[in-house]
């Protein structure tokens, strides 16, 4: 495959599919620590925390032991890194990276090593790509890599193509985060500067909903997530916030449905688009700074700020139904806390897989924490740590195969670290 020309100043190494130095060199000790979240700027400092309960963590042998690594040849920071869960198990382990205006698609061998399958440059050179996310075409059942970032502009890329197939602007800034739908692989929500959060169909290119305004965001959007039946969305913010919202009303699905069938050059009129002003659930007592990821854990919610940890934690009381919540009712129970250190920054994202439930997040020296759930009570795990002498730069995000056998992790100084499960009789549910 061609090789993707540098926009700016580029390192000697371009990205392909085996490093040269693949080299193993580990640190396996396992030990517990904390992070938090940078794009381009530290966030102020920390307030003092509140008593909570804490993970009873047993620190094990790490889990996972280094592969290889590559460097990507346009030097710029990577955001984003994605593996395409959508694929059967007897399909290729695949997974995207979203770094400067590049989108690169990578297979993970068997054997070891990654393969640089398609690198998508966007138009613009200024582009940079923040996020990325897989769904599917419905009718062929063709991969598709949706991105954006700096831009505010939503490209849903063809990867078997390499061609962009569809093209969305709405937001008024950068776009911080993508999500597909769990279940209806058309369905697109995006999360921007611009303090909103957008549903898209992309089949018939339309907004179906903006949630924000009067109870919304108050600042920067930075992260959200589908519950796993695509019900609910959970979204937070630099304002501190975590706000639910609500999708399986019926105003909701008759809109949906209507979205389908839309058709703008037979339409007089425009697609008339939900503005949802109220979350059914808003906090600001999880988190003392930006938030800057949250995951849905069936009805616990994962989220992490500037303070050096993860709290899993629940909207209402322990035992309350979510459709229980009163609309100003903001009470929570913070299940427990993982917690980790040297990360004084936003804009680190964490990965979850919750078929294995495990987590995996990294700091700002290039060290990766592994969290290991005991599915019965979260707040037992197994923890261990993840080093490699030449990984150095800031992780940015980590993602882990559908089946937990490949730990993939993004840097700052343009790197893309392979990692494998030491037992590799893991088998995907």
């Amino acid at each position: 495959m061609s090789k993707v020309k540098m926009e700016k100043t580029s390192p000697k190494d371009s990205a392909k599919g085996e490093n040269s130095e693949n080299e193993s060199v580990e640190d396996e000790t396992a030990s517990i620590s904390t992070t938090t979240t940078s794009r381009s700027k530290s966030p102020g400092s920390r307030r003092q925390r509140r008593s909570r309960t804490h993970s009873k963590t047993k620190v094990n042998r790490p889990s996972y032991k280094y592969d290889c690594h590559l460097k990507e040849d346009h030097g710029q920071a990577i955001f984003g890194v994605a593996f395409n869960h959508l694929l059967g198990k007897d399909q290729p382990l695949i997974f995207a990276t979203a770094g400067s205006n590049r989108c690169s698609v990578y297979e993970c061998p068997q054997n070891g090593g990654l393969k640089l399958l398609m690198v998508y440059a966007d138009p613009d050179p200024d582009e940079v790509f923040y996020t990325c996310s897989w769904s599917y075409e419905q009718k062929t059942s063709m991969p598709l890599l949706a991105t954006a970032g700096y831009r505010g502009v939503i490209r849903v890329i063809d990867v078997n193509r390499n061609e962009s197939v569809g093209n969305y602007i709405g937001h008024g800034q950068a776009i911080n985060e993508l999500k597909f739908h769990p279940r209806q692989s058309f369905l697109l929500l995006s999360g921007s500067k611009d303090h909103a959060i957008r549903l898209w169909n992309i089949q018939t290119h339309v907004c179906i909903a903006i949630f924000g305004g009067v109870e919304g965001h108050r600042d920067e959007v930075l992260s959200i997530d589908f519950d796993s039946r695509g019900e609910r969305i959970m979204s937070s913010g630099m304002d501190h916030s975590l706000k639910l919202w609500l999708i399986n009303t019926a105003e909701f699905q008759e809109k949906i449905e209507l979205s389908r069938t839309f058709n703008a050059n037979k339409s007089q009129m425009p697609f008339a688009t939900i503005m949802q002003h109220f979350p059914d659930f808003s906090t600001r007592d999880i988190h003392r700074n930006y938030v800057d990821c949250v995951q849905w854990f069936g009805d616990f919610i994962l989220s992490k700020s500037c303070e050096n940890s993860i709290v899993c934690w629940k909207p209402g009381q322990l035992h309350q139904h979510l459709s229980q919540l009163k609309p100003n009712d903001a009470s929570c129970t913070i299940i427990c806390e993982f917690d980790y250190d040297e990360c004084e920054m936003w804009f680190v994202r964490f990965g979850f897989n919750p078929w294995h439930k495990i987590i995996a997040l990294g700091n700002q020296y290039g060290k990766v924490y592994i969290w290991e759930l005991d599915p019965t009570d979260p707040r037992h795990t197994h923890s261990s740590t993840l080093n490699n002498i030449r990984c150095t730069s800031i992780v940015r995000q980590t993602a882990f195969s559908r089946d937990a056998s490949v730990l993939v992790w993004v840097c700052d100084d343009a790197t893309v670290w392979r990692w494998n499960r030491r037992n590799s009789e893991t088998h995907t549910p």
